[in-house]
């Protein structure tokens, strides 16, 4: 197996339990790593032998842009698409990160780490 990493994938969304959150949204941040059977895609030089760190990219993006109450449940979904649309990954680290949260004191992020196999 190897891996692909997205470091810092930065959006602005809603999530939160807080009726302001949804309102006002924050910034977060996502890491997310990957792992499959590159091999094919080292000697062969193309991009269908491998997997596609736009589309990677792309499902954080639309799975953050879609408010949840918690960022559990915002991990899980991405995850749950990688699964679906990218049958060459057998496992998925997301880690999910809310920067600056309102939990009443001086905390840089508060983050939600899940990680998956495929079944």
């Amino acid at each position: 197996m190897q891996t692909i990493k997205l470091k810092n994938i930065r959006t602005f969304s809603y999530h939160g339990c807080l009726v302001e959150e949804g309102k006002i949204g924050s910034e977060y941040t996502v890491d997310l790593e990957i792992k499959a059977d590159l091999q094919k895609s080292t000697q062969s030089d193309e991009l269908a032998d491998t997997v596609d760190y736009v589309h990677l990219n792309k499902i954080v993006v639309e799975e953050m842009a879609i408010r949840s109450q918690l960022l559990e449940h915002v991990a899980k979904r991405i995850n749950t698409r990688i699964f679906n649309e990218l049958p060459m990954v057998m496992k998925t680290t997301v880690e999910v990160s809310k920067i600056n949260p309102p939990i009443g004191g001086d905390v840089e992020s508060v983050t939600i780490i899940l990680e998956e196999n495929r079944n």
